[in-house]
């Protein structure tokens, strides 16, 4: 299968899914760009990556940070925006502030942050291709999950706008909504559920690498759900 994509942008590169779809996408000649917040455990840059340690909601840090990048090495090809937090446990009307603003934050700044970087150098070069990560939770309303659920719904409204906005200047954008990821946190968090029924980081990644090929060219706007048996 052909990617097309010579240089790979992921965000949230150092996270359970991201490291593995910065494994599904590395070789055959691709240059990753791997994004996460200070600190996080991402690798060393080498000859074909680029690690980028920036805090993805702070919109001018992240157009600094990415735009060297892009001079040295080009346009992006695929962005990943994998970036994203997940909490619950309280009803709506007994949800702090700041939790609603975090979930914002985390889930849909760093998506539009990403993209303002990552897009222009796509329409400049006539094609493109962005993923990002919406949650099949957020399809309805889910107790005690509201800021989450608010958060992940915005990221799949804003794929399906940005796909009628880029479709014509040959950008794909399209987005995977899983159930549960198996993850060691989600095991922790959940030892009595049985992770067999849930979505493999690898089937995840597989997802995204194919919405990120030519295969998926006629593609634009879909949220597609990645459940397994949840």
């Amino acid at each position: 299968m052909n990617t097309n994509s010579r240089i790979v942008v992921i965000t949230g590169a150092a996270g359970g899914l991201g490291r593995v779809v910065a494994h599904a996408f590395g070789g055959q000649g691709t240059h990753l760009v791997l994004v996460d917040v200070p600190g996080a455990p991402l690798p060393a840059s080498d000859a074909n990556q680029t690690a980028v340690a920036v805090n993805l909601t702070d919109a001018e840090a992240t157009l600094q940070a990415l735009k060297p990048v892009f001079e040295r090495i080009g346009p992006a090809s695929v962005l990943c925006n994998i970036a994203g937090g997940f909490t619950m446990g309280t009803p709506v009307h007994e949800t702090p502030p700041q939790t609603w603003q975090q979930m914002a934050e985390m889930n849909v700044s760093t998506l539009i942050n990403a993209s303002r970087a990552v897009v222009p150098g796509m329409l400049a070069a006539g094609r493109g291709k962005v993923v990002n990560v919406a949650a099949a939770s957020a399809t309805s309303g889910k107790a005690t999950m509201g800021a989450y659920v608010l958060a992940k719904s915005g990221v799949a409204r804003l794929t399906e706008t940005m796909a009628l906005e880029l479709r014509e200047q040959g950008i794909n954008v399209n987005a995977v909504a899983p159930s549960i990821i198996d993850t060691p946190a989600n095991r922790a968090a959940m030892p009595d559920a049985d992770p067999k029924r849930w979505v493999s980081p690898a089937q995840l990644a597989a997802v995204i690498r194919f919405l990120a090929s030519d295969d998926a060219a006629a593609v634009h706007g879909a949220v597609i759900p990645v459940v397994g048996l949840s």
